[in-house]
C-alpha cells in the first residue's frame, strides 16, 4: 500500500492506494494531526512507502515522517507542480456538479471543500506512472 501525502502548513492531504491505483481512503487533515493520521493509517494498511509532494514545506514534513516511521521507511519525493489545479478538475470528475453549479463554465467552478486529499491521490498516480515508465 502507498500513502500519498500532500504537505502543507495548515492542512495536509492524505490518500491510501494500492499498486493498481485503487483508492482505499482519502481525507484532508489539520497539519497538527497529520503525523497521528499517518501513524494510524500505517498500522491499518501496512504501508510500504509514501509518495510525498516536493514543494510546500516538503523538507520539514520529510524529517517529521522519517522521525515517526524510521529512517529506512521509503519516502519518495514526487513533483507536485500543478497538482492543486489538477485536483480541482479531478474533484469534479469524482463528484460531478449538480444544480446550478453544473451550468457554470468548468474553469469557474470551485470545489466546495479543500482538495488536498485529491492532490495526494494525484501524487500516488504520478509515482505509479513514473515507476511504470522505469520498468
Amino acid at each position: 500500500m502507498i500513502l500519498g501525502f500532500d504537505p502543507g502548513r495548515d492542512k495536509c492531504g492524505i490518500a491510501v492506494m494500492d499498486d493498481t491505483g485503487q483508492i482505499y481512503e482519502h481525507r484532508v487533515v489539520d497539519s497538527r494531526e497529520a503525523i497521528a493520521a499517518v501513524r494510524a493509517l500505517s498500522q491499518q494498511y501496512s504501508l510500504q512507502q509514501i509518495a510525498i509532494g516536493n514543494l510546500t514545506t516538503a523538507k520539514e514534513w520529510h524529517e517529521k515522517l522519517k522521525a515517526e516511521l524510521g529512517e529506512d521507511f521509503p519516502l519518495i519525493a514526487i513533483d507536485e507542480r500543478n497538482s492543486s489545479l489538477e485536483a480541482r478538475d479531478r474533484y469534479w470528475q469524482m463528484y460531478p456538479p449538480k444544480g446550478l453549479t453544473r451550468l457554470l463554465p468548468r474553469g469557474m467552478r470551485l470545489p466546495p471543500r479543500p482538495v488536498d486529499d485529491i492532490a495526494a491521490i494525484l501524487l500516488v498516480e504520478r509515482y505509479l506512472a513514473r515507476r511504470e515508465r522505469n520498468n
